[in-house]
């Protein structure tokens, strides 16, 4: 009996080994898939930093660019994204997708709501100009995918968040998304 149980055991623990595996393989993939997919936008500089966004929505004004400043660490994604991605202009918006996504895969927990800012800002209503509309096929490919891990991972602390966020916009016969049309539906 003995020997079963720690064949039991042994078999749990490789089942485990191979999902945490599969998990980060998919993970990885869509990573690199965002990396190719906004690799011009990265390479842009935005117009608008996360901190411009930030100080805007504390009614000041949006400071320069400053390549040291604006270097997009974890601490300066968690310090300004929540509040500071949903002033960016469309090119700008497009410039932190992919390190958000990269972030994200390192965060599942959401310590500190820049997942959450992320997901908010994926949500419709689309603005003028619109930013959920300027992404290219290959882009909302890559935010399907990302979200869809969000959605049906264990680990994710937005789960709930991802499902609606998909269900609002990004899968087939979205809620706002009706008819292939961008914004409210007819």
């Amino acid at each position: 009996m003995k020997f079963f149980l720690r064949g039991l055991k042994k078999t749990a623990a490789i089942n485990s080994q191979m999902q945490t595996r599969n998990k980060e393989s998919i993970r990885s993939e869509i990573s690199h898939r965002a990396g190719k997919a906004f690799q011009a936008d990265v390479l842009a500089a935005p117009r608008m930093t996360l901190r411009g966004g930030y100080a805007e929505d504390s009614y000041d004004y949006a400071p320069p660019p400053d390549a040291e400043l604006d270097r997009l660490t974890d601490t300066y994604l968690e310090a300004y994204t929540f509040w500071g991605l949903a002033y960016l202009d469309p090119a700008s918006w497009r410039h932190y997708l992919s390190p958000l996504i990269d972030y994200t895969f390192r965060h599942m927990d959401d310590p500190e709501m820049a997942v959450e800012g992320l997901l908010h800002n994926l949500r419709p209503p689309d603005r003028e100009p619109p930013r959920l509309a300027s992404l290219t096929a290959e882009q909302e490919a890559v935010i399907v995918a990302f979200l869809e891990e969000l959605a049906f991972s264990d680990d994710s602390a937005n789960r709930d968040f991802a499902m609606q966020v998909l269900e609002e916009w990004w899968i087939p016969d979205a809620l706002y998304r009706r008819g292939g049309h961008h914004g409210a539906p007819n």
